[in-house]
């Protein structure tokens, strides 16, 4: 394989020292090969050299971590010994600012985190009623509290 070849991209935002660490560790202990990482405002880009350890990190990132994974793929080429499309996979990895038990304060309400994931459960803490809701909404809006 070539230095900079690469079939995905991994997006970490908002990662903590413990998430890296953990991400990196993945990384050497299966052999796969770094291309290239890309420095953000808020995070990293990592591109790696293999997608399917790229979706099995994003369960390992999710059940580890509170927060939103989200892929997407596209089409890149057509191998041309069987003819099938290659996809490159880009797994993005948002961290949440707050964890499950954390109160917060989103429109006005003190809430309690139910749970974090790609929805978001609030339980309202003056009427004990639970809504889910979007990920990005919540984390845009919400503060943390104490």
């Amino acid at each position: 394989m070539r230095r900079d070849y690469f079939e995905g991209i991994l997006q970490l935002r908002d990662p903590t020292e413990e998430l890296l660490d953990l991400v990196w560790n993945q990384i050497e202990k299966h052999g796969i090969q770094v291309a290239k990482q890309v420095p953000h405002k808020n995070g990293v880009d990592i591109y790696v050299s293999s997608n399917s350890f790229l979706m099995s990190l994003g369960k390992k990132l999710s059940a580890a971590f509170n927060g939103q994974v989200k892929t997407s793929s596209n089409l890149h080429t057509r191998d041309r010994q069987s003819g099938k499309n290659l996809y490159r996979v880009t797994l993005l990895f948002e961290l949440a600012p707050f964890k499950q038990g954390d109160i917060i304060s989103y429109n006005g309400d003190r809430q309690k985190v139910v749970s974090v994931g790609s929805k978001i459960v609030l339980a309202d803490l003056r009427t004990r009623k639970k809504k889910s809701y979007k990920f990005d909404d919540i984390v845009k809006t919400a503060i943390l509290e104490g």
